[in-house]
C-alpha cells in the first residue's frame, strides 16, 4: 500500500462527510452524547468535521499520539463516516507538552486535564477523546498499540500515526458496544479483502 493511501482515504471521507451533511441542521447533540448504535456521525460533531488541522498541529508539535476509533477505521478502508477524532497517547510529560501545543495551535480555549486517563477535547474542526493506556479497555492492554502504530504521509507534508488494523479490531472487540462489534466485523472483512488502494 502506498504511504499516502490512508491519508487520501481520510481526505475523501472528510469530503464526503461535508457533502452528506451540507443541508443537515444541528440537533443539539455533541459527539460525547452519541449513542452506542449510531455513533458520532449522527451528532453535530459531523457538521464541519475536519481533523486535518489538528493532525497537522500534532505533527508540528512532535506528538506521537495515535489515531484510534473510526477515523483509524476509515484510514484502513472503512466506508462508515464519523464525527469525532479519538487519540491514544502515552501519558508522559513530554507528550503532554506536545499535545498542549497542538491543542493551543488549533483554538482550544479550555485545555483538558491531561492528568486523566481519558479526557475530552475540542478544537476547531474536531472533538474527541484523548486516552492513555491506563484507561481500561476490558481485558486488553493497549500499550503495545502505541509501538505498533502505522504511519501515513499526507500530501500536505505531514505524517499521521494510526492504530494498526489488528490492534483496532481488538480495541473494538474489547469495548463491545453494538457499533464497535459492527465496525470490528467490517474491519475483519477488510483484512480478508483489502480495499483498492487507489
Amino acid at each position: 500500500m502506498s504511504q499516502t493511501t490512508a491519508a487520501l482515504r481520510l481526505r475523501r471521507a472528510i469530503a464526503r462527510t461535508r457533502r452528506v451533511t451540507r443541508d443537515r441542521a444541528p440537533v443539539g447533540c455533541r459527539p460525547e452524547e452519541a449513542d452506542d448504535v449510531r455513533g458520532t456521525f449522527a451528532t453535530d460533531g459531523a457538521l464541519g468535521f475536519d481533523p486535518f488541522p489538528f493532525l497537522r498541529a500534532l505533527y508540528d508539535a512532535g506528538s506521537r499520539a495515535v489515531v484510534i476509533g473510526q477515523v483509524a477505521g476509515i484510514m484502513h478502508g472503512s466506508t462508515k463516516l464519523t464525527g469525532d477524532l479519538d487519540l491514544l497517547w502515552e501519558g508522559t510529560p513530554d507528550e503532554a507538552r506536545a499535545l498542549r501545543a497542538a491543542l493551543a495551535a488549533c483554538g482550544c480555549t479550555e485545555p483538558p486535564d491531561l492528568g486523566r486517563e481519558q479526557v475530552g477535547y475540542r478544537v476547531t474542526g474536531a472533538d474527541g477523546d484523548l486516552c492513555t493506556p491506563v484507561l481500561r479497555w476490558g481485558d486488553l492492554d493497549v500499550t503495545p498499540c502505541l509501538a505498533r502504530a502505522q504511519t501515513t504521509h499526507d500530501p500536505e507534508g505531514f505524517t499521521v500515526r494510526y492504530a494498526a488494523l489488528d490492534d483496532l479490531i481488538r480495541m473494538r472487540r474489547a469495548l463491545g458496544r453494538p457499533k464497535d462489534h459492527r465496525r470490528a466485523d467490517e474491519l475483519v472483512h477488510l483484512r480478508r479483502t483489502p480495499p483498492h488502494s487507489g
